[in-house]
């Protein structure tokens, strides 16, 4: 989900060879190539729905969160990279994270307390997309936790090089292996195809 292309733009600026912008939404892509020829790299960047050029890196920026079929994307991934190719994926927040049902978290952790269905009414007061369940919001959301995604990467073609999870800025303190779901802040990994 490269949105409208600015952090293709700024990889091809910063001296990638080539930047290949994977975004499903199409209305994006005429925002994301006019973004290129500003900064006159549109020779070097395309931004596209797919993509069957291998390349060396996969770079994901908070989107893993809103995949509808996360373990699915891994795959995806790995296909699009050259051997021993490399996925860089940060993500959050989490779903455990204080405000990780993003829109339903009306305050810290609401998203757990009420139901699945109170919340998608409340919601209804708000935005009229017709959504019945989280999966279907506008951007989508699918309640990943860190250690579903970490099974996931376990279950996928690739090899953990990094895993780290980023405590909340001011309750660090309290960031430990027992509350790192609750008191994460995002995920970042660095993984390689094995």
């Amino acid at each position: 989900g490269c949105g409208t292309g600015r952090d293709v733009v700024e990889l091809v600026l910063r001296g990638a060879a080539e930047g290949i912008g994977l975004e499903i939404q199409t209305t994006a892509h005429e925002t994301a190539r006019k973004l290129a020829e500003r900064y006159d790299v549109s020779d070097r960047c395309r931004f596209q729905t797919a993509s069957t050029v291998p390349a060396d890196l996969v770079i994901s920026i908070d989107a893993f969160e809103h995949f509808d079929d996360p373990a699915a994307i891994l795959n995806l991934m790995a296909g699009c990279l050259k051997p021993n190719g490399i996925a860089w994926i940060s993500f959050g927040p989490t779903w455990y994270h204080p405000y990780g049902g993003h829109l339903f978290s009306v305050f810290p952790w609401s998203h757990l307390i009420f139901t699945k269905w109170a919340q998608i009414e409340w919601r209804k007061k708000y935005r009229s997309d017709g959504a019945t369940r989280f999966r279907e919001t506008a951007g989508g959301l699918n309640q990943i936790s860190i250690r579903r995604f970490k099974k996931f990467v376990l279950q996928s073609p690739f090899a953990i090089e990094t895993f780290e999870t980023l405590p909340i800025r001011g309750i660090k303190l309290f960031n430990n292996p027992l509350t790192r779901e609750f008191l994460s802040s995002c995920v970042r990994c660095r993984l390689r195809l094995r």
